[in-house]
């Protein structure tokens, strides 16, 4: 979506007569408190081949650092992860890095900054069609709006991600977390 994003700018500023930015080729380096490690020491490793197995590695590290609670450092690699990707026209697992990131930003409690990282998946995951990815940021960003505390929108991503998931075949866990999302209608007397 980044990619995506970068290009529709681009386009827009031609049509204006904007000045052309040129993509960012490269990444920043690491930030400091990032480079020592054993996250690193793989990334770094591992990197230094090509974009999808920097990617994999990012993602890697990204998955760890969520698992630690740690969010900053899940966020960057998160990032670096989706950048790789990018990089590599690898459009599935940039769309499952860009849902991660909105993972990690809704963990961390921000479910605002959540929200644009799942609609970047949704998009992505529709224009690919990839079902399963869809549906598992539509019920992401339901979290997010639940958070927010908007249920009926909430609510009614649950009902897309269902939808999304059961066509996909998605795990039952997947679905049952959907479905849970989603809540009952209970009459009122």
């Amino acid at each position: 979506m980044g990619a995506a994003i970068s290009r529709l700018v681009a386009r827009t500023r031609a049509f204006f007569g904007g000045p052309r930015v040129p993509a960012r080729e490269s990444l920043p380096r690491l930030p400091l408190a990032l480079r020592r490690g054993e996250l690193a020491q793989r990334y770094l490793a591992e990197g230094a081949a090509d974009h999808p197995t920097a990617g994999s590695a990012a993602s890697n590290a990204s998955e760890e650092a969520m698992a630690e609670g740690a969010w900053w450092p899940a966020d960057v690699w998160g990032h670096r992860a989706l950048w790789h990707f990018e990089q590599a026209g690898m459009e599935l697992q940039a769309t499952r890095a860009a849902r991660r990131i909105g993972d990690v930003r809704l963990g961390g409690g921000d479910p605002s900054s959540s929200r644009r990282y799942y609609a970047e998946a949704i998009s992505e995951a529709r224009d690919i069609g990839a079902e399963r990815e869809e549906g598992l940021a539509a019920l992401g960003m339901g979290r997010a709006e639940l958070e927010l505390r908007d249920v009926t929108t909430a609510r009614r991503l649950g009902q897309i991600a269902v939808d999304l998931l059961e066509r996909a075949g998605a795990p039952a866990e997947e679905i049952v977390a959907a479905i849970d999302l989603r809540g009952e209608e209970k009459e009122v007397s």
